[in-house]
């Protein structure tokens, strides 16, 4: 790949003579371009969240493969699933690059073993009711593109997350989503803007295709689970803005019907 703009030089010079204002503010400067450059590609996204949204509905599952920052930012909006908006952790699943170890520690090579990440879709019983996005931000690593290209001969559903046009990986997306935010402001630090445009790609993607999914009732996560005090306390406020219960009351209801949905439905307010 000839212009990995990802790799390409700053556009700032002597980062290590600027003071800490400039270099928050120039910092800032550029995470502003991320927004705009994220909106310009919501056609793309559309069509990735109906495809997911079409096989979720029936049953399949949503699985993310990356590798370094991209693995992790997979990784961690499926683990963010679950507590949300109350699905079984096996709904969404992130895959990374040398397993879950590598989140804390990178795990040498392991992006670059194509049959790895074959391996660990297999273990998985992946299957064409499923759907997998590859998320690369330079979108050349291997461990990526071995997933997919796996996906595609089996005639399961592909998209992808990268921030360079052009990117082998795209080949291998039925769904690409190429968000471009230009060189970074470290040359070549991709968990700077090229990881803010992944991670705002996929809560829109992982939040829309919830709700489509029916697990947002209004604006309310009226089936996020009930794991610390301070959810109790949201749920039961939920509760309190849907009926004429007293806090108590509202508290009582979630608490014996363990989630906001439950306890509405229980009241006759679903």
């Amino acid at each position: 790949m000839k212009n990995r703009i990802t790799e390409n030089n700053s556009l700032y010079r002597h980062l290590d003579k600027m003071s800490t204002a400039e270099l928050l503010y120039n910092i800032n400067t550029e995470d502003h371009k991320v927004a705009e450059a994220v909106k310009a590609i919501i056609p793309d996204i559309e069509n990735a969240v109906d495809k997911i949204y079409s096989l979720m509905k029936e049953g399949g599952r949503l699985f993310y493969i990356g590798a370094g920052t991209s693995g992790r930012l997979g990784i961690v909006d499926a683990s963010e699933c679950p507590p949300t908006f109350g699905v079984p952790h096996d709904w969404v699943i992130g895959l990374m690059a040398g397993g879950d170890s590598a989140m804390r520690k990178a795990v040498e090579f392991a992006e670059d073993d194509k049959d790895l990440a074959i391996a660990d879709l297999k273990s998985y019983g992946i299957s064409s009711a499923d759907i997998v996005i590859g998320i690369a931000a330079s979108g050349t690593t291997p461990y990526v593109i071995g997933g997919l290209q796996y996906c595609q001969d089996n005639n399961i559903a592909t998209c992808c997350i990268t921030c360079n046009s052009g990117a082998p990986l795209i080949e291998h997306a039925d769904f690409p989503m190429v968000c471009v935010v230009g060189p970074e402001f470290v040359t070549g630090s991709t968990r700077m803007k090229a990881g803010t445009a992944q991670k705002l790609i996929l809560n829109m993607v992982s939040t829309s295709v919830m709700i489509k999914l029916g697990r947002v009732v209004d604006n309310k996560m009226v089936d996020m689970q009930l794991s610390n005090d301070k959810l109790i306390a949201r749920g039961t406020k939920m509760i309190m803005d849907q009926t004429d219960l007293t806090y108590e009351e509202a508290n009582a209801l979630l608490l014996k019907h363990g989630s906001v949905r439950g306890g509405l439905e229980a009241y006759g307010k679903a």
